[in-house]
């Protein structure tokens, strides 16, 4: 079937009033990105819907793309007809002859945003109700749970009928709840809680430490690679990777065994704040659940945080490692995440970290190095990539071997 294009309604939008405009706005901005090689494409945002007109183009590319842009509660791929009923009946035909196998059960669903077209909703419905009972007398009406919905819209500048209705990502469209830094690490955890601040709107900048030689390009690579299969919900992030090994050296010269992990956590929180700030952004994400590691007690967050009045939110917080797991398998993260790459965190791990530090014992250690020299070190050597759908960054297979010889 050659539809002529995808209808998108949207999900939470219903609800934001006043602000409404502005977050259709954003929705059509983050679906012209990521359909952006499509050149056929007519994109036309509407205050209840917004049509995508295929011009030619096959729709399940264009459908495979779209289940990912947050904002939208579903589409339908739909035929637009003109506003009489003998086009209705010949496309609506057409249409179920291609989609309702012999003998499955149908109904007919219309909305009528045209109160003056010659048929009401009722009107509609019984009307090709009688046509369908000629035409396919062999379909069977069935009002709740039918095989086929043969679904009607009438609106001002044409009917659009579609029989298929694939459920959105829901939530915001990204860029509607301001920016934040997410602190982003190779493991399986903070990956998710960064779909899940994209899913609430959050337009995310990846802040990812590393630490050179202690850690390979593997492993910066397989961060960026994370970060791609994130792109598809919200377009292009950008990637800002920290060089850490002078920091980490220095602590670990300086600091006692126990706080090795602390005093690491809270210059990582410094560095992604002074980041935050110098890129505008409003607060902190991390992937952070309680008392999963050491570092992640309360009272070890507590230990850190100190160091920031920046807003950190924490997705993940209160999830069980199962529960992230599976998400991190539905979002397709999961199996980069465990690929054997050595990251910063892991690197200098004490055997025994202290589960209950103490906020002014960490205060006190701090004041063993330089916080102010090693941080204007680590920020002088940012590096900066935009990371955009499609990009690898990863030979898998190559990449494993090496990594473990």
């Amino acid at each position: 079937m050659q539809y002529s294009e995808i209808m998108v309604r949207y999900g939470e939008l219903s609800t934001k009033g006043r602000n409404r405009k502005a977050f259709i706005g954003r929705l059509n901005g983050n679906v012209v990105k990521t359909l952006h090689d499509f050149p056929d494409l007519r994109i036309r945002p509407k205050r209840d819907r917004l049509h995508i007109e295929l011009n030619g183009t096959p729709s399940q590319p264009v459908m495979d793309r779209l289940s990912k842009v947050f904002g939208i509660q579903s589409f339908s791929p739909s035929i637009e007809v003109e506003k009489n009923m003998d086009a209705v009946y010949d496309n609506a035909l057409a249409l179920m002859n291609e989609t309702a196998p012999q003998g499955a059960s149908f109904k007919v669903e219309t909305k009528r945003s045209d109160k003056t077209f010659e048929l009401d909703t009722n009107g509609m419905n019984l009307a090709l109700g009688d046509f369908f009972d000629e035409k396919r007398p062999d379909l069977v009406v069935k009002m709740k749970h039918p095989d086929v919905t043969l679904r009607v819209e009438v609106r001002r500048e044409a009917i659009y009928l579609s029989t298929e209705t694939v459920k959105g990502a829901g939530g915001l469209p990204v860029g509607t709840a301001s920016k934040a830094a997410m602190m982003l690490s190779g493991g399986i955890d903070s990956p998710v809680a960064a779909y899940l601040a994209l899913k609430r709107g959050v337009d995310i900048e990846m802040v990812h430490f590393f630490s050179p030689p202690y850690t390979s390009d593997n492993a910066l690579n397989k961060a960026k690679e994370l970060t791609a299969k994130l792109t598809p919900y919200g377009g292009s992030i950008k990637f800002i990777a920290v060089p850490f090994a002078h920091i980490q050296e220095e602590i670990k010269a300086k600091v006692p065994e126990g706080y090795l992990m602390t005093i690491q956590r809270r210059l990582m929180l410094r560095l992604t704040e002074a980041i935050a700030k110098q890129n505008g952004d409003m607060a902190i994400f991390n992937g952070e659940s309680v008392g999963q590691v050491a570092s992640q007690t309360l009272a070890s967050m507590a230990a850190i945080n100190d160091v920031t009045v920046m807003p950190i939110v924490r997705p993940v917080a209160t999830m069980d490692k199962t529960e992230i797991i599976a998400l991190a398998e539905k979002i397709d993260t999961y199996e980069l995440s465990i690929m054997p790459f050595e990251d910063c965190c892991t690197i200098f791990a004490p055997p025994s970290p202290k589960t209950q530090p103490k906020i002014d014992k960490a205060r006190y250690y701090e004041t063993k190095i330089d916080v102010e020299g090693l941080m204007a070190e680590s920020m002088a050597g940012l590096q900066v990539t935009q990371i955009r759908p499609g990009q690898e960054f990863l030979n898998q297979d190559q990449d494993i071997i090496a990594d473990l010889l």
